[in-house]
């Protein structure tokens, strides 16, 4: 059985650096184990156990925390990169009658309000998510 786990611990390790996605780095750990008692010369039912329950517990406590990490590297691009800006009604907002624009990074965008409510020009506004071509926005709050 130790060749069993140590080839499932090559295939699964094999997939994980195929997807670099976090999906099977968590099975390595438990096919480890459960190759560790093999050899010590456990049964199969106590090697299945050990390596179903390894990986469960390395993929509920170890996940969340290499995903917090991996996502703190993360670079936002594009549209995901103006949320929260500020920008300036250059057109009032009024989602009724389907106006409003609004200048953002020095880019003219049509404009919805988040709430409804109608803010007038000149007012600064924060992004609060790109629906399309159009920035949803909010009056800001004043410090």
């Amino acid at each position: 059985m130790f060749v069993f786990w140590l080839i499932c611990f090559i295939g699964l390790l094999a997939v994980e650096f195929m997807t670099q996605a976090l999906t099977t780095i968590w099975f390595c750990a438990g096919a480890i184990v459960a190759m560790i008692v093999s050899f010590i010369g456990a049964p199969f039912w106590l090697q299945l156990i050990l390596f179903v329950a390894v990986s469960l517990v390395v993929l509920l406590f170890y996940r969340p925390l290499a995903i917090k990490y991996v996502n703190s590297k993360r670079i936002r691009t594009n549209v995901d990169e103006l949320v929260g800006k500020d920008a300036r009604v250059c057109e009032r907002i009024d989602n009724n009658a389907g106006k409003g624009r609004v200048i953002l990074n020095g880019v003219d965008w049509a404009a919805r309000s988040l709430d409804g409510s109608v803010i007038e020009e000149q007012e600064m506004v924060t992004v609060r998510e790109i629906q399309g071509v159009k920035a949803i926005v909010e009056k800001k709050k004043e410090a």
